[in-house]
């Protein structure tokens, strides 16, 4: 497995990690997307450990808290061996008090998010989004509170906009406080959002991207195609609501290149969907999930090897789309792009 920085940080994580979203499944979205037990974590896990996938990856709202469970007993007895990332902010009941990230929200779910993990400390707690009705002063005083109090180590975001993630580092850097370190996104090659503001921030002020939902809400399975549509019956109908929507002129285009790349590498479409992930600039981790080990040890597949230049040219082309404003005067300009280069490619 490599492995690599996280952000301009000193922890370095593993280039695949794997996702506990199919862990517990409670509820009509989680229970879409997986019923693992802890007996059946405990097995991914092993292979997991066994290629060097150490990072885990959870959230509280993940089948009601049932996930970190499940994933604190599947690590018991073995949390030396691997680095737990997980998630708060998003509501966890009724209350008002029961979601954001507010000074008693941020400990007490902080100490709910140990106990459940069955841990007392957490390798990197990212706010799963942006609290707008609380100070950002507030937040970050607080997460540096638990990370001098030996609760967490590392800090990052999800969910964030350019200006929210700049605005943070900008108060923490004047404060001398803790700065995030990790962006955890939704990335891609039938969303690329990514790479206008977020990846540029990123590879500006040290954030490295830990990919969520790589395969595209699970339209680049290899499961369809332009002559194989999702049966009825698939999760993806149930899922995709979730994520951005996608054109199937579009997504047919990119399923038939990533066709012919299986083809040429021998690979199978995931794989070879993941791996164009691991080229891109700033990303750390790309979050793998798994509903049994078959899926688990294919997506391990996608590293230990790389695309060729021109496959991955091929991949950016028919993936691409015009961004917008301000954006895309940078892509079709020569002044522009003088001034503002994309992110290393």
């Amino acid at each position: 497995m490599e492995y690599r920085q996280l952000g301009r940080s000193g922890l370095r994580v593993p280039a695949l990690s794997l996702g506990t979203g199919t862990f517990g499944g409670q509820g009509p979205l989680f229970s879409n997307w997986g019923t693992t037990d802890a007996r059946e974590a405990a097995s991914l896990i092993d292979i997991c450990l066994e290629h060097g996938a150490s990072l885990f990856d959870s959230a509280d709202v993940y089948s009601d808290g049932a996930s970190e469970t499940v994933l604190g007993q599947a690590i018991k007895g073995r949390r030396d061996q691997v680095m737990i990332s997980t998630k708060l902010g998003l509501p966890m009941g009724q209350g008002p008090n029961d979601y954001g990230t507010a000074r008693s929200r941020l400990i007490a779910g902080t100490e709910q998010a140990l106990s459940r993990l069955g841990t007392d400390y957490i390798d990197l707690l990212q706010l799963h989004a942006f609290d707008a009705h609380t100070p950002i002063e507030e937040v970050l005083v607080t997460l540096d509170d638990l990370i001098r109090a030996g609760k967490i180590r590392y800090i990052g975001v999800s969910n964030f906009a350019g200006w929210q993630i700049m605005k943070s580092l900008s108060i923490a850097e004047r404060h001398g406080l803790s700065r995030y370190v990790a962006n955890q996104v939704y990335y891609s090659l039938v969303g690329r959002d990514y790479e206008w503001d977020l990846m540029p921030l990123g590879e500006d002020q040290g954030l490295g991207a830990l990919v969520w939902s790589p395969l595209g809400w699970g339209r680049l399975t290899g499961k369809i195609s332009r002559n194989k549509p999702a049966p009825t019956q698939s999760r993806l109908h149930e899922t995709s609501q979730f994520g951005p929507p996608v054109d199937d002129a579009k997504l047919y285009d990119i399923i038939d290149v990533l066709d012919e790349i299986a083809v040429e590498t021998g690979k199978t479409v995931p794989q070879v969907a993941i791996n164009w992930l691991l080229q891109r600039p700033t990303v750390s981790s790309v979050i793998i999930g798994a509903r049994n080990q078959q899926q688990l040890i294919d997506n391990l597949g996608a590293i230990g090897w790389s695309l060729d230049k021109g496959q991955i040219a091929r991949l950016n082309r028919v993936s691409d789309r015009t961004p917008p404003y301000p954006h895309y005067p940078y892509y079709t300009q020569d002044g522009f792009a003088l001034l503002n280069p994309p992110a290393r490619h």
